[in-house]
């Protein structure tokens, strides 16, 4: 568990150093095509659903190389 808890923080550094860094890495991240975003006179919805799709994929993919 605790491996897990320091990969786990190691990968959330990288995460933040890109995005401060390099913000344009993710700037595609909410403007796929099947993202949802309502803008009314006084609210907003967003619902990024291909997104999250990308992300769980991603994620998918990492933990079953990495638990290999």
């Amino acid at each position: 568990m605790g491996r897990w808890l320091i990969v786990a923080g190691l990968v959330l550094v990288a995460v933040g150093a890109a995005l401060h860094y390099a913000p344009w890495l993710l700037n595609w991240f909410g403007r796929l095509p099947g993202d949802i975003n309502i803008q009314g006179s006084r609210t907003r919805v967003f619902i990024p659903i291909t997104s999250m799709i990308v992300v769980s994929i991603v994620i998918t993919v990492l933990l079953n190389l990495l638990r290999r």
